[in-house]
């Protein structure tokens, strides 16, 4: 790679096709309170919060009080139940395993991602995909989620502290599905790949690449994004 320091993955949506499962895992919990939650609202207005983040605004737009005993015990089933639908079998995108095992040994790669640890860690075993990634950004590692750009900024020291070339942030790509998470990423100063995996490339307007599905991409392709003039 001439240009390209480092590849900073988001999870859900780009690596594994897990939104819908989330959406179930929400919806089911959210109906235990008579709470309910379309796909269409989901996709529009929470998808690019983490777990904590989702209840929060849900709440907040349905002027409904949530303490925080009440948040944690939603945050907690959720969770659980999540992990019930994870059991049907691999959820990666076609052409998400290949890429991956693609850069590994080639670039430095790292996951920021709004999902929870052991989510992120079962999907990637089930894959066989464990050891791919060696620093993983999850919900709760950082005080704020995105679309504050700390989990992106969070993943980038750890790739610094670990990969003497990773040194500019300019010269790193963060690859999302989500007008969220693009502004994360952008707030922290990389580079933007937009996968049209959730969301138009209309919705994904800070793309400065846009693709399929990360089969669709090479590291050629973000070695050159990583070579151009500006950020």
């Amino acid at each position: 790679m001439q240009a390209l320091q480092a590849i900073i993955f988001d999870f859900d949506g780009v690596i594994a096709n897990s939104e819908p499962l989330h959406l179930r895992a929400f919806q089911d919990v959210l109906e235990t309170r008579g709470i309910s939650l379309s796909t269409a609202e989901y996709f529009e207005r929470y998808l690019g919060y983490d777990d904590a983040g989702v209840f929060t605004h849900l709440f907040e737009d349905r002027s409904l009080p949530l303490d925080a005993d009440t948040a944690e015990r939603l945050i907690v089933d959720k969770e659980a139940r999540m992990e019930a639908l994870m059991q049907g079998g691999s959820v990666l995108y076609p052409g998400a395993e290949a890429f991956i095992r693609a850069c590994v040994g080639r670039i430095p790669v790292a996951i920021a991602s709004g999902a929870a640890r052991h989510e992120i860690v079962e999907i990637l075993a089930g894959a066989g995909l464990t050891d791919a990634f060696q620093i993983i950004v999850a919900a709760g590692d950082t005080p704020e989620g995105k679309p504050s750009p700390q989990p992106y900024l969070r993943a980038f020291e750890l790739l610094q502290a670990g990969h003497p070339g990773v040194r500019d942030a300019a010269k790193c790509v963060a690859i999302e599905d989500s007008h969220w998470g693009m502004a994360s990423a952008r707030a922290a100063g990389l580079r933007c790949v937009g996968v049209t995996t959730s969301y138009g490339a209309e919705a994904l307007p800070d793309a400065e690449l846009v693709a399929g599905g990360l089969g669709e991409l090479t590291l050629d392709l973000l070695d050159a994004l990583a070579n151009r003039a500006g950020a």
